[in-house]
């Protein structure tokens, strides 16, 4: 996670004539907007019921898929994906907000710290709702493929916190658009523009910053890993029934 402010001038006339320079890693992007996808899919397919429980469950999947992978790609992706490069102390992220509501906060080529806090309990939020659907049971038509693997108990509870986590991740979910509504009123900068074209401005982004390569074959490699292991557990104690409250 690299300020821009703090940094020795850039002296190339080709960086200097540059407009944009490229930040988030294509594979990044997929990710993102993939997940988007798979969240909303995931509960709408449980808003329509029983006969979309199969679909839901897919999207679950994806979901899943999607978290773990980005948790392997925090730590073999390119420079503004990975862990090292915007983890930091909430300390940081209390004294950038404060500088944020002051309007004298940096800006960064990559996670700014209160982004990165976002960024992580998104992630740990979306895997401990995933999984807990896997272990869930309903009693009436959903059950998920590991809920015999716990107690009866066990798995009621889990069903409990599954489908009152969506409430936690939705309110997630709107504090992490409206910073990002604020971000652009305050900063000036687009990041959802950022995060469909991977670019941002040059003025935010240090040459040295830039990344040059998006590491796709690395990526397939890591997606499709996760994809086979996730279908080979699951495969081993496959769904049972069908319904509409399984994810």
């Amino acid at each position: 996670m690299t300020a821009v402010i703090d940094r020795p001038p850039d002296t190339g006339a080709a960086a200097q004539s540059k407009e944009r320079r490229l930040v988030w890693d294509l594979p990044l992007r997929l990710f993102h907007w993939s997940l988007v996808v798979s969240f909303i899919g995931a509960y709408v397919t449980n808003r329509l019921g029983v006969a979309w429980f199969d679909w839901h469950v897919r999207f679950g999947y994806a979901v899943l898929t999607l978290v773990v992978f980005r948790a392997l790609w925090g730590l073999f992706g390119a420079e503004h994906a990975r862990f090292a490069s915007f983890l930091r102390h909430p300390r940081e992220a209390w004294l950038y907000g404060r500088r944020l509501l002051r309007n004298e906060a940096p800006l960064y080529a990559g996670h700014n710290p209160l982004g990165a806090l976002m960024v992580v309990a998104l992630l740990l939020g979306l895997l401990a709702q995933a999984t807990m659907g896997l272990f869930a049971n309903d009693e009436i038509f959903n059950v998920g493929p590991f809920a015999s693997a716990v107690s009866k108990e066990t798995s009621l509870l889990l069903t409990s916190l599954h489908k009152r986590g969506f409430y936690v991740l939705a309110a997630a979910v709107f504090i992490h658009v409206a910073a990002v509504i604020a971000y652009l009123a305050v900063k000036r900068e687009n990041l959802v523009r950022a995060m469909i074209t991977g670019y941002k401005r040059a003025e935010s982004v240090h040459p040295k910053d830039e990344i040059t390569s998006s590491r796709l074959p690395l990526a397939a490699l890591l997606l499709l890993l996760v994809a086979l292991a996730l279908a080979a557990l699951t495969s081993l104690a496959p769904v049972v029934g069908a319904g509409g409250d399984g994810f």
